[in-house]
């Protein structure tokens, strides 16, 4: 039974109008079980991950079909997939773990600590690593030159924007709208407006190469921001890489072509996601889709080469969400140990 009691705090944090859905059809049939699914906008690698697992789901498992919205912040779609509003949607370590204990973006959100407790990862995958870009000819060259600028952090509310803001903050001591101001848009808006040149930096944890940066460089030279060789060990930086989920990640160097103008590698921030769904997602639903997903994903990464990044390697990295009973059965089956703090009863 799905826990749908929510306080007043909590549904003043999901005042919102309707879901924005995108009917992936896919070749699934007419009679199919709709499914659910949010994500982050175009542009980003959780995109892309999940509207692959849609795609495959609707082209190969004929019992159901899986309904795409890809509006809006993480933090408001875990809430709507604990209370049984979505499906599925793109979580993280940390995220779980602010909506389990209450704090960060849900520190006013009475009642998530045990809405929390209807979520199950089906896998996790590397979201990326925190491109910052500008535009070569800027004059920005370094984390200190955003002061006074327009940046875009990421949807406001969401966890992105939350670690885009510590990452300025932990180099410069910068502060949103007291020393540079934010751009509030979402992930697509953002990336057309960038392009536009009406933002000087923006945020996009993503994995290389991403479509959205590499669309950018097609006509335009960039600089990718990154953490300097002196701040590696700097203790501002360490309430980002104390929170689960967090390290210092590699961008390589010529990642983007010529029109990337670093000479060598960026070092940045680094993250790991998952997709997760509600509990009461039936066991057969996951476990088949689960399967598919895994079985078809190599045809797809010889055309969407960002999908080779994911494996079978990392869908237990950084877990603390536990298994779906489904997604539990399907990596059983074929051989892989599941770490304690996968297992739904810990």
């Amino acid at each position: 039974m799905l826990h749908r009691h929510v306080t007043a705090d909590l549904k003043r944090f999901m005042t919102t109008g309707l879901l924005c859905s995108t009917l992936l059809t896919g070749g699934a049939a007419s009679a199919a079980e709709n499914l659910r699914m949010s994500t982050l906008g175009p542009g980003t690698s959780p995109y892309i991950v999940m509207n692959t697992f849609a795609t495959i789901v609707n082209d190969q498992v004929e019992e159901y079909a899986i309904q795409v919205n890809a509006t809006g912040a993480a933090t408001r779609h875990a809430v709507e997939t604990a209370q049984g509003r979505s499906d599925f949607f793109m979580s993280s370590p940390n995220l779980y773990h602010m909506m389990a204990t209450e704090t960060g973006p849900y520190s006013e959100a009475r009642g998530v600590g045990a809405l929390a407790g209807n979520l199950r990862t089906v896998f996790n995958f590397p979201m990326g690593y925190y491109h910052v870009a500008t535009f070569a000819d800027s004059g920005i060259e370094g984390f200190d030159d955003i002061e006074g600028k327009k940046v875009f952090l990421g949807p406001p509310g969401g966890a992105a924007y939350q670690t885009a803001r510590l990452y300025i903050e932990g180099l410069t001591g910068l502060k949103p709208e007291e020393d540079y101001d934010v751009v509030s848009l979402g992930w697509d808006a953002a990336s057309q407006s960038f392009q536009d040149g009406h933002i000087d930096v923006y945020f996009n944890p993503t994995l290389p190469p991403s479509p959205a940066i590499s669309q950018i460089t097609l006509t335009n030279e960039i600089r990718l921001l990154g953490i300097p060789d002196d701040k590696l060990e700097d203790p501002a930086l360490q309430p980002l890489f104390d929170r689960p989920g967090y390290r210092i990640g590699v961008i390589p160097a010529g990642a983007y072509g010529d029109n990337l103008v670093n000479e060598g590698e960026i070092r940045t921030i680094g993250v790991t996601v998952g997709l997760v769904a509600n509990k009461d997602v039936s066991e057969e639903a996951v476990y088949a889709m689960t399967k598919a997903f895994w079985e078809g994903l190599e045809a797809r990464a010889a055309q969407i080469p960002v999908l080779k990044n994911i494996t079978l390697d990392d869908v237990f990295l950084d877990i603390n969400t536990p298994l779906h009973a489904g997604a539990e059965r399907y990596y059983r089956e074929i051989g892989l140990e599941i770490p304690e703090a996968a297992l739904t009863e810990k």
